[in-house]
């Protein structure tokens, strides 16, 4: 009997999967995407000094809700913050998550705020 693994465990691999080839530095930064039922979150990541640089979240930009809205506002602030810091371009982390719903919206909002990736 093949015993079925939950979707997140499933992610996880995918994530990890994803990882093994992406990276991140001081002047490319990681942009990780981590998505929950009540919230998203977002971290500009320097992975060869394992540092975050930046981060954003729907609490922090306001909203109580996870959803398309809040992803667009999440994603805003980060290129935002990150504008203002400095960063121009990113290497994209969808964290094992399709690129559909949330995490598109998220991208294409930080693209449209200054994010080049």
């Amino acid at each position: 009997m093949i015993k079925k693994q939950s979707k997140n465990v499933t992610r996880h691999k995918r994530h990890l999967r994803i990882r093994k080839t992406i990276s991140g530095t001081a002047e490319r930064p990681r942009l990780s995407v981590y998505r929950s039922n009540k919230a998203i979150y977002t971290q500009l990541i320097d992975d060869v000094n394992q540092t975050t640089l930046i981060a954003a979240d729907s609490r922090e930009a306001g909203l109580t809700h996870s959803n398309i809205e809040s992803a667009k506002a999440v994603g805003k602030l980060i290129a935002e913050k990150a504008v203002a810091k400095g960063v121009k371009e990113v290497v994209f982390d969808r964290g094992g998550y399709l690129y559909h719903g949330r995490v598109k919206a998220l991208a294409d909002a930080a693209r449209e705020a200054g994010l080049k990736f």
